[in-house]
């Protein structure tokens, strides 16, 4: 089978010890699922252009974008995903806030397992806790 290929960013947003990760919308794909912010790349936009709008649709903030941490590639049911994940700041003034999300929370990474990801983010968390070792 032949399935759609997707490709998707997320921001590794830390202050304080902590890092921003949002939870999915009850009527989102993954529903109620928790995640680090991001979306899909649109045809024609780089993946740091895709990051500054996805992020500023969803907590209401345009946040400063690096370089690629790391980059996954997950097989759903439906369709595969590659996720590249993308070190980003907010500056202090900047307040994250759930506009086109559920929730968003700041959360130390030893405190990451508390939350449910999907199966791509998985690895993401798992860098992070690995971080603290």
């Amino acid at each position: 089978m032949d399935r759609p290929h997707i490709r998707v960013v997320s921001a590794e947003i830390a202050r304080d010890g902590a890092y921003l990760i949002t939870r999915r919308r009850a009527d989102a794909v993954l529903p109620g699922l928790w995640e680090f912010p991001g979306g899909r790349v649109r045809e024609g936009e780089t993946d740091a252009e895709a990051l500054a709008r996805c992020l500023l649709d969803r907590v209401g903030e345009r946040p400063d974008v690096g370089g690629a941490v790391l980059e996954v590639v997950h097989d759903y049911e439906a369709y595969r995903l590659t996720l590249i994940v993308l070190a980003a700041s907010l500056r202090a003034d900047q307040t994250p806030r759930p506009v086109n999300v559920a929730e968003v929370a700041w959360v130390a990474p030893d405190a990451l397992g508390d939350y449910e990801f999907p199966g791509a983010d998985q690895a993401t968390v798992a860098r992070l806790v690995a971080a603290l070792d």
